[in-house]
């Protein structure tokens, strides 16, 4: 069932749709974890089969954020004008058919183009869904709601692990990194199949009625402006910079988190699994506590919580005198921290904005963070050539998640807020 609690004053056809909403929007993101996360496993491949350079194999990461900002906004503008419901369905088969054409590239460049397509679909899956969950939530647990399908990524991230360390470990090196990204196309055919029976989120349907009725134009360019004029351009604003935060510092350390026990804890893919288990582990309990929080102390605490908290425990854990026994212990906290500061993003989000642009204007800010958080990776891998990798990638944290703070005190708290 959905998180403890959030159903029990619906009658039994609200809690079924609830319930089916809830799970099919949890197995996208799962398979949005699942897919863009295969990609950390095939780097340490790519660089020695294709003598790739740490730079280029992060502009390969890069490429496929940059284009998931530009897709995610487009999904946002067109939820907001052809629905939540149907965007998921089309952006969910978009991404898992180029995560399945990456595994029949033969050099970077046709590499590069793969992941830059797969990244418009991966882009709308979270503003679709996360949009769709909120607006059917109650606002006494939407941060319960939202944040229980955020787990999904935790679970999409396992799955991604136990894949590549059985591909690894059965096939030589040169086909296990195309068996990754070919299990990518497969989680999609059931995910497809469980969206058939999701509706259209009650407060979208009742919203696009009311302008029918008052024959009021509903264009995508107003929609889109509309995020940047006053009340709603200072929110915009700052809700960006929490993106940004909040991405950068997620992606400068999942990317090259397998590179990272490779050169420094002298580990392989298959000897790092335990290691990234714990990580994960820590991600799904980081991702559910943040949930509840996020509700009993409000978003902006919540926020600020685990931004520091992230921040500490990254530095730690990339310190080059850790010993291997304390990198897996550390492994539980670093994954709580980092991953379960997404969960306030969403309720948040949803939130700031009215119903009319409310996909648009979220998808604007979650997105515009990405493409800008997009750097990350490859700014990590430039900067390792200069810095030990452990360092590069606590210097892009550090940044990362203190503009985390920042952003998260300059915007109101919004919990309870009815849509």
């Amino acid at each position: 069932m959905a998180p403890a609690g959030p159903d029990a004053d619906m009658d039994p056809q609200q809690r079924s749709v609830a319930r089916r909403t809830f799970w099919a929007c949890f197995a996208g993101w799962a398979l949005d974890g699942f897919d863009v996360q295969l990609y950390s496993f095939a780097i340490p491949a790519l660089i020695a089969l294709w003598s790739l350079s740490t730079a280029a194999a992060g502009w390969l990461a890069t490429a496929a954020l940059v284009t998931s900002a530009l897709g995610g906004w487009g999904a946002g503008l067109l939820a907001d004008r052809i629905g939540r419901a149907r965007t998921l369905r089309w952006t969910i088969a978009w991404f898992a058919v180029f995560t399945g054409a990456s595994a029949l590239t033969q050099n970077f460049d046709q590499l590069l183009v793969a992941r830059a397509l797969q990244g418009l679909g991966f882009g709308g899956e979270w503003v679709a869904g996360a949009v769709l969950i909120g607006e059917i939530a109650d606002p006494a647990w939407r941060g319960r709601a939202v944040g229980g399908v955020q787990s999904a990524w935790a679970v999409g991230w396992g799955a991604a692990t136990l894949v590549a360390t059985a591909s690894f470990a059965l096939l030589p090196q040169a086909w296990a990194w195309r068996a990754l990204f070919a299990a990518g196309v497969l989680p999609a055919l059931s995910v497809l199949w469980m969206r058939r029976g999701v509706p259209e989120s009650p407060v979208f349907a009742a919203a696009r009625l009311c302008v029918a009725r008052r024959q009021a134009p509903r264009g995508t360019a107003s929609a889109l402006a509309a995020i940047f004029r006053p009340p709603l351009l200072g929110l915009t604003l700052r809700g960006s910079l929490l993106a940004i935060g909040a991405q950068g510092g997620y992606y400068a350390i999942a990317t090259w988190l397998p590179s990272f026990l490779r050169d420094s804890r002298g580990l392989s893919v298959v000897g790092s699994g335990g290691y990234l288990a714990v990580v994960i582990a820590g991600s799904f309990a980081g991702y559910l506590a943040s949930a509840w929080l996020c509700d009993a102390l409000g978003r902006r605490r919540n926020l600020v919580v685990f931004a520091v908290g992230a921040l500490a425990v990254t530095v730690l854990y990339t310190r080059p005198w850790l010993s291997p026994a304390s990198s897996l212990a550390v492994g539980f906290p670093l994954g709580f921290f980092a991953s379960g500061l997404f969960s306030g993003l969403g309720p948040l989000y949803t939130e700031l904005y009215p119903t009319a642009v409310r996909a648009g204007g979220q998808g604007f800010c979650y997105n515009f963070g990405r493409g800008v958080a997009a750097l990350a990776p490859a700014g990590v891998g430039a900067l390792s050539a200069r810095l030990p990798l452990g360092a590069a990638i606590g210097v892009f944290a550090a940044a990362a998640y203190g503009l985390v703070v920042l952003a998260a005190l300059s915007l109101p708290e919004t919990r309870g807020r009815a849509l």
